[in-house]
């Protein structure tokens, strides 16, 4: 490798740390998607609540479900009362969930849910609709509790709130415990904007337990528990009461880690993921020392060369310096023969009419052309001395015939 090659290849590996460290250097971005998972530390996760929760019920056990609502609801010890938490964007339950999730209410216990949509077979059979009021321009909310210990306590969400409320409910089973209050614009209608209040939080019986829900799944994020908003997430838990043991969803989040490979199945099931993982490694290892034993350099081999050439020219040469033109028409003569026997068939110990005839038929020639050739051949046959001229004018006239 020569000096130049040297210089950049390490230009190169230069520019390419350069890069590596500024990436590495550089902050990263603030990621406000919602995520609600109890792993994301950022803004809109749930890291703070889930690790405050042992504080928030400091006598229940808390239990994490990595699996559908229907699967725990299925497998779960049903003599034992408990309370379940639901905390994302969306809630989207299906028939089958909802059924496990009702009957599991029903039964006593109580399940809180916070999202700005819970699935409309729930909303359905609670008689419950919600809606969230848009504004091209991002505002602040407030939220109220009604309880007379915290009406007197405000808590604002200046951020990634969809002022998401309840439009109806039904009257003889729910109890509206908070409200939430916007700014509405109105300049599409015309309209001055307008201060709305609406509920967003509310207590709904179903059989021997209750539905608690909140339209505002913001307020349990990161991004206000750590703003100051912790008290408003203790007292909407405090509607729950404290039997012993606590699910907290992990399942229905918007950030849950989802495996979309087609290899999703063998990646869940721990002994076919490391047979594998342990069978690509054993493969890369094959190919890394198998193909170092066998690859070997191969040589260049130069191909041969055509001597044919000089062969005819060293043959030319020396019958030009002894200047024997008898001996070079008599092997020119036995070479063209013997193309015509093998070319045309042709019989050529008897140069006579029925020969010329058969080679003009077969070689397409013209019979007159034919019968000089012929003609001449055989006088040049009989002469017993030749001259140069005579060599010439035999090559012309067979080159003549061979086009």
């Amino acid at each position: 490798m020569d000096r130049k090659s040297k210089l950049v290849i390490a230009l190169f590996a230069l520019v390419v740390v350069v890069i590596i460290i500024t990436e590495i250097a550089r902050p990263k971005p603030i990621n406000w998607r919602p995520s609600y998972t109890s792993t994301d530390k950022i803004p809109f996760g749930c890291y703070v609540l889930y690790n405050e929760l042992p504080s928030i019920f400091p006598d229940d056990t808390i239990e994490t479900v990595d699996k559908s609502v229907y699967d725990l609801m299925v497998g779960r010890d049903s003599t034992l009362n408990s309370n379940y938490i639901f905390i994302n964007e969306y809630i989207d339950l299906d028939e089958q969930e909802t059924h496990q999730l009702l009957k599991y209410v029903e039964q006593g216990n109580s399940v809180f849910i916070s999202a700005t949509g819970f699935g409309w077979p729930l909303l359905d059979t609670l008689n419950i609709s919600i809606e969230s009021d848009y504004n091209l321009k991002e505002g602040t909310a407030v939220l109220n509790l009604t309880h007379n210990q915290f009406n007197t306590e405000e808590f604002e969400l200046s951020r990634g709130v969809f002022n998401s409320h309840f439009t109806s409910v039904d009257s003889t089973n729910t109890t509206i415990l908070g409200h939430i209050t916007y700014t509405k614009e109105n300049f599409l209608e015309n309209q001055p904007e307008v201060t709305v209040t609406k509920p967003n939080f509310i207590k709904t019986k179903f059989g021997k337990g209750h539905f608690i829900l909140s339209s505002t799944p913001q307020a349990y994020s990161n991004y206000y528990m750590l703003k100051g908003n912790q008290d408003y997430v203790t007292h909407t838990f405090s509607y729950l009461q404290n039997e012993g043991l606590l699910y907290w969803d992990n399942y229905k989040k918007s950030g849950r880690i989802i495996i979309n490979s087609p290899m999703r199945f063998v990646l869940t099931q721990p002994a076919l993921k490391w047979t594998y993982y342990l069978t690509i490694l054993g493969i890369l290892l094959f190919v890394l020392f198998r193909g170092k034993r066998e690859q070997r350099i191969i040589p260049v081999i130069e191909p041969l060369k055509n001597s044919s050439v000089e062969f005819a020219q060293a043959v030319g040469s020396l019958y030009h310096q002894n200047k024997d033109y008898t001996d070079l028409i008599h092997k020119k003569l036995n070479y063209f023969l013997a193309y015509l026997r093998n070319r045309y068939q042709i019989d050529t110990s008897q140069l006579d009419e029925k020969t010329i005839q058969v080679l003009a038929s077969r070689a397409g020639k013209e019979m007159g052309e034919t019968k000089k050739l012929i003609d001449y051949i055989v006088t040049l046959k009989q002469k017993t001395a030749h001259t140069e001229q005579d060599s010439i004018e035999l090559n012309k006239r067979i080159t003549a015939f061979k086009q």
